[in-house]
Formats: C-alpha cells, sequence, structure tokens
C-alpha cells in the first residue's frame, strides 16, 4: 500500500489517499474531487479547471499521466 496526497495528485488539499495501484489512487482522488466540488470548494474547483486546460491535449494529459504514475511508483510500501 502506497500513500499520496491531493495536492500530489493535482488537488488543493493534503488529505493522504491510500492504494495498492496507481489507478485505484486516481479513483480515489477523483471521488475525493468530486465530492469537493459538490461542496462548492473553490480551492478544488480552481484544481479542476487547470486538470481540465490539460485534457485540452491528450499528449500533455498523458505525460501528466505517465509523471504521476512514476511518482506513485516511487514511493515505498507501507
Amino acid at each position: 500500500m502506497k500513500t499520496m496526497t491531493c495536492k500530489q495528485l493535482g488537488g488543493a488539499c493534503d488529505k493522504k489517499f491510500h492504494a495498492n495501484t496507481f489507478e485505484e489512487m486516481a479513483d480515489l482522488s477523483k471521488k475525493h474531487g468530486m465530492e469537493m466540488f459538490q461542496k462548492g470548494d473553490n480551492p478544488h474547483i480552481d484544481a479542476m479547471q487547470k486538470m481540465q486546460e490539460l485534457m485540452n491535449s491528450p499528449a500533455a494529459m498523458e505525460d501528466w499521466f505517465k509523471s504521476k504514475k512514476m511518482e506513485f511508483e516511487a514511493l515505498p510500501e507501507q
């Protein structure tokens, strides 16, 4: 199991997520982002807008995803 924060995953807070795979980690982050969006949390909404801009370029999004996955894989197991 590995741990990453919302900020490490492109978000806006220090909430910690724990997962065995990067795909699980990304899913936890996405669910958290949706919760914060529904609550109207402006810092998270700003972070989501930046991600939306990144998604406009498939190559940039792929590069971002690969870099975050590499960061996840480099983390120590807990």
